[in-house]
């Protein structure tokens, strides 16, 4: 705090980021692990299911389809219903669904529910980003959404170690290790949901939780953050989604998922491979070396982005990264090697992220922004069926999947060139990575 924040400032940022940020990651690691375990899963599953790689690969990629479809719709019922219900249903009937995929007994009955649970889960991570611009001032914005999208290789952190422990050390009820550990991974989103109804407030004049003052404080300063935005275009719907800069960024985010969750959701059979000597539990140990790396990259990148005000080259420079460690881990065998390629491309992969949210915010203005994030996420996440999916095809042409890394470090390299040739203009460069989210 400078020595000229006022009381009622230092009171009402503390209350709120205390309030929410927690909170918001919190869901997003029950998220997150809800749509990956399905890697881990795989170690059992597909020999239990009889899923060749292609298979798997489908039912890993099928998500984002159902994902894509509705994530706009959803995004219209955020608005119409507010955060509080519409996050709230989000979370029972993801939960619901992810449970119910413990007992798929055919591939087929896998699709579908993979496909519901993407359909479910449509609209949460634009939505919560929409939430947090409701509360946080611009200046405070970049920070808040990089800590609060750091909660994905959190969840991957988290998730490796007690996901492959549940499989190796729970069963019973005619129940195996991979569909008790879907089971109990899947109850939390139920809980939460029914929790958020109550513990949410959809905007600061709600807040009983603040002073009265703070509530007016807040709500002052946040319009003065919406009236000092005159510089960028706004559109309408269709002219946003349509945007010749937004198709531009939704191509180079979907190439860029390709890579992104290509590797995230077969991790865990590409480390089953480097040593076949690995029980599961200790492969999802391993697996917690490359995202906490990628977790402190990310977070430090963007701190680098904030302070030197520059996005679109701390955008591109990452994808870079990654491209090279992917294409060099298809090259070795040496397992400690492999793993030190494979932590640096996350570290790539993660440090993209937060700089590349703010470059829609460099030429819209922030209503029409929060569009054009619903459309790149959208169309850009079908890069989640095809990369993992690609990989699957490929490992099962080779028998192996470092083909498949270097397809994916090829789309990775594309996505670099995209980026740093794109041409982001019509305003100032230092934008906050939230308040493109606006």
């Amino acid at each position: 705090m400078s020595a000229t924040t006022s009381p009622v400032e230092q009171s009402t940022t503390r209350k709120v980021f205390w309030r929410i940020v927690p909170y918001c990651f919190g869901l997003y690691v029950i998220s997150y692990l809800d749509r990956a375990n399905i890697g881990y899963a795989a170690l059992q599953m597909n020999k239990e299911l009889a899923l060749t790689s292609e298979a798997f690969g489908f039912a890993a990629g099928i998500f984002f389809i159902g994902y894509f479809l509705f994530e706009v719709p959803s995004n219209v019922a955020l608005n119409k219903f507010g955060p509080r219900i519409w996050i709230s249903r989000i979370l029972v009937t993801w939960g619901v669904i992810a449970t119910a995929t413990a007992f798929v007994q055919t591939a087929p009955q896998l699709y579908a529910l993979r496909f519901l649970l993407g359909v479910a889960e449509a609209g949460f991570f634009p939505g919560i980003i929409i939430y947090l611009t409701y509360w946080f001032r611009a200046k405070e914005q970049a920070t808040t959404v990089a800590l609060f999208t750091a909660a994905i290789p959190v969840s991957y952190l988290l998730g490796a170690p007690l996901s492959t422990f549940v499989m190796d050390h729970v069963s019973g009820l005619g129940l195996t290790g991979w569909r008790w550990m879907l089971l109990l991974e899947g109850l939390p989103a139920v809980l939460a949901g029914v929790f958020n109804y109550y513990f949410m407030t959809d905007r600061p004049e709600q807040a009983k939780w603040l002073e009265s003052e703070e509530r007016a404080w807040l709500a002052g300063e946040l319009e003065k953050d919406h009236a000092a935005r005159q510089d960028v275009k706004h559109l309408g719907i269709v002219a946003a989604i349509t945007n010749p800069k937004v198709l531009f960024l939704s191509v180079i985010y979907f190439i860029y998922q390709l890579g992104n969750l290509g590797i995230g959701l077969w991790m865990p059979q590409i480390i089953k491979g480097l040593s076949s000597k690995l029980s599961n539990f200790e492969v999802g140990l391993v697996a917690m070396v490359p995202y906490a790396l990628a977790t402190v990259a990310m977070v430090l990148w963007s701190k680098n982005s904030d302070r030197t005000g520059e996005r679109q080259k701390h955008s591109a420079f990452p994808l870079l990264l990654g491209a090279l460690a992917l294409a060099a881990t298809g090259l070795v065998t040496e397992p400690i090697v492999a793993m030190t390629l494979i932590s640096l491309a996350l570290a790539g992969i993660y440090a993209f992220k937060s700089p590349f949210w703010s470059l829609p915010g460099l030429f819209l203005s922030r209503s029409t922004a929060a569009i054009s994030i619903a459309a790149i996420n959208s169309i850009g996440n079908l890069g989640g069926f095809v990369g993992p999916y690609g990989i699957g095809y490929i490992k099962e042409m080779t028998g192996s999947a470092y083909g498949g890394l270097l397809f994916l470090s090829g789309m990775l390299f594309l996505s670099f060139v995209m980026t740093w040739f794109a041409r982001m203009t019509n305003a100032p460069s230092k934008t906050s990575a939230a308040e493109a989210h606006a």
